[in-house]
């Protein structure tokens, strides 16, 4: 479980300070699909980046598993980056590298073996469906290919929760239901709690089986997704769902979990994904990360945290 105790976060600057969050508390049970949703500015990504402490909180408490991790450095705070996984709206693949060379750079900085790192990633790659793109480059595929290696990269350290910081916002309606019918098949299948961040209804509707809505960095409200919509407390949250048109870039709506088809329905109905058992026979699996990269997220030279140039 991940409980966030009364966290508060203020940057400060020449002209001020600013504070992103307040005192905000929330739990996150393991196997949630647990959305955060808001408009720009609100504090979500600052939130989200809390849990695995991309950003320190200014005060209060992060809680995993019972344990205080707020004030984790060195090993300790790489072994929990490499049990929480991330993905990114702009997807931040290494444009020189290959498809499968993106997907075992995690093993390469764990100095796993290079046939066994292979192995695995060629496994993982089979895992989002991508299995004859491994020789392709990035700039060959498209948005939601892009997007899959990099849930692909994401599973390589064996992660415990996944955090997806506006994950399909770039994508058109259709690769946006693909990507989110993968995170519910991981979540489902695999056991890893997904905390997703989106502006977008819809979205949170089809995926998420709780939420929480903030607003200037103050959560407004939290709840079952299916009751928060339906019977919404806050002004905030009411005003959301008057202006959202639960539609993507693609116009289309996208369609909520009891909307899709039969087809879905059925393949939802008894669990299809695994992790490749080379996987777990890997020494570092699940044990986090050396130095030099973030969460599941690499970081080279000119990269920032969140893996684009600076």
């Amino acid at each position: 479980m991940i409980e966030l105790e009364h966290l508060h976060k203020v940057y400060s600057a020449h002209e001020g300070s600013h504070h992103a969050l307040h005192d905000v508390s929330l739990s996150i049970a393991d196997g949630d699909v647990f959305g955060i949703i808001g408009q720009s500015g609100a504090g979500k990504s600052t939130l989200v980046r809390c849990i695995n402490l991309l950003e320190r909180p200014t005060s209060g408490r992060v809680i995993i598993d019972g344990i205080d991790v707020t004030d984790y450095q060195g090993k300790q705070l790489r072994e929990l980056r490499g049990s929480i996984g991330m993905i990114f709206q702009s997807f931040s693949l290494f444009q020189q590298r290959t498809v499968l060379a993106n997907v075992t750079f995690p093993l390469e900085l764990r100095r796993e073996g290079k046939e066994a790192s292979r192995k695995c990633a060629l496994e993982l790659l089979d895992v989002v469906g991508l299995a004859d793109k491994a020789q392709r480059y990035p700039s060959e595929l498209s948005g939601g290919q892009q997007q899959r290696v990099a849930i692909a990269r994401a599973l390589a350290n064996n992660p415990r929760v996944m955090l997806c910081d506006e994950a399909t916002s770039a994508l058109d309606t259709r690769t946006t239901v693909s990507i989110l019918n993968l995170l519910g098949e991981i979540n489902r299948d695999l056991g890893v709690t997904v905390v997703l961040i989106t502006h977008s209804l819809a979205v949170a509707k089809r995926i998420c089986n709780r939420v929480a809505v903030l607003d200037e960095g103050l959560v407004v409200e939290e709840g079952p997704t299916v009751q928060v919509f339906a019977n919404p407390q806050s002004s905030v949250t009411r005003e959301l769902i008057e202006n959202d048109s639960l539609e993507t870039a693609g116009g289309q709506p996208v369609a909520p979990a009891d909307e899709e088809t039969d087809e879905l329905r059925s393949k939802a109905a008894q669990p299809s994904l695994h992790l490749p058992v080379s996987l777990s026979a890997l020494s570092g699996a699940g044990n986090g990360q050396p130095a030099g990269s973030v969460g599941n997220q690499p970081v080279a030279a000119g990269m920032t945290a969140e893996g684009k140039g600076e």
